[in-house]
């Protein structure tokens, strides 16, 4: 089951959607710039990476139809407003795409938001174009090694864990972990933390962070 995510200041608000959209393609390439050598033609020189850039279509249920990935989603109306208001704030949010072949973690801008109606339910049909948004200060950025981490963690870390409605192992590791990607890592926490097991919210979990290595941070 591939799972489609979109979330807002460093996960502060999150929005999975409820029906996932049946195909997505993840357009990107070089830039690559025709010059004219004398004797040889025309070439191509070869520039630097373009923005990636990937259309979803889908729509927001106003009550499940048997295609919903959970329960208790947000209303069409809801959702909606979210990601207007996101993308009125002139700040980039999250995408995340999680399955097991697969996995997208990219910053994106809000390039178009359109959506509609149609006659019979009241869902809400949309299509969200997002654009690659690069953050152009990383060199200022203060990094933790990852022995300092597992110090930060064995003395700072929560000891237990409660799951919420939505949450998935790759959320998890992004909020335990600081990286969705470590999401394997979490087997270690706690056994019961593995994609044999399934998540139900309110269910409370131990946490063994003495446990981890410093390459699971």
């Amino acid at each position: 089951m591939i799972e489609f995510w979109l979330s807002f200041q460093n996960g502060e608000e999150q929005l999975r959607l409820a029906v996932p959209p049946q195909t997505f393609e993840m357009q990107t390439g070089s830039t690559l710039t025709p010059v004219n050598i004398h004797q040889l033609g025309e070439v191509n020189v070869i520039g630097k990476r373009r923005l990636k850039a990937i259309s979803l279509s889908s729509y927001f249920p106003i009550r499940d139809d048997g295609l919903c990935q959970y329960k208790h989603f947000p209303t069409p109306e809801s959702s909606v407003e979210r990601i207007e208001r996101w993308r009125d704030s002139g700040q980039p949010i999250r995408l995340i795409i999680y399955g097991q072949g697969l996995s997208i973690n990219e910053a994106m801008a809000i390039e178009n938001f359109n959506y509609s109606q149609k006659h019979g339910p009241e869902d809400v049909y949309f299509t969200l174009d997002l654009k690659e948004y690069r953050f152009l200060n990383p060199r200022n950025q203060n990094v933790v090694n990852p022995k300092q981490r597992k110090q930060q963690l064995l003395k700072y870390g929560s000891k237990t864990y409660v799951v919420n409605y939505g949450d998935t192992l790759y959320w998890i590791a992004r909020k335990l972990l600081g990286d969705g990607k470590k999401w394997k890592s979490l087997v270690k926490l706690n056994k019961l933390l593995n994609s044999n097991h399934t998540l139900k919210p309110g269910t409370k979990y131990v946490l063994n962070w003495g446990a981890l290595s410093e390459t699971d941070l």
